[in-house]
């Protein structure tokens, strides 16, 4: 597994965990993770671009509430994101994100569970 950020990352001991500390540029982070994701990568992240971007290498993408971000859901997401973004800049909306829930927090394993299934799958000879 691997963690990518800006800075702010406690180094964990656990030696399957790799720390990746980018600079604080602007989409530093994203582009690392675009530039290093393979197909078959499980990716997890909140950003919709950055979903875009690893979708179209074949990478595996999940949203942290555990919603899939499929080559055939991510055109979509992506045109909800620039609307809501849209409306934010207009002042129409204030563009607050709901509170992580317990419910989230359950989808986001069961997916979680069932990509990484299939992520293996794909690399393992039956």
């Amino acid at each position: 597994m691997t963690y990518v950020s800006n800075g702010g990352l406690r180094p964990s001991r656990d030696p399957m965990i790799r720390n990746v500390v980018v600079s604080k540029g602007a989409d530093a982070a994203d582009d690392w993770i675009a530039g290093n994701a393979r197909a078959n990568d499980v990716v997890v992240t909140a950003d919709i671009p950055l979903a875009a971007r690893t979708v179209a290498l074949g990478a595996h993408v999940l949203g942290p509430t555990g919603r899939p971000f499929t080559p055939e859901t991510i055109g979509m997401a992506v045109a909800m994101r620039d609307l809501k973004q849209h409306l934010r800049e207009t002042g129409e909306s204030r563009g607050f994100n709901a509170s992580f829930t317990p419910k989230d927090r359950s989808q986001f394993l069961g997916e979680l569970d069932r990509i990484l299934r299939r992520a293996l799958k794909s690399v393992t000879p039956n």
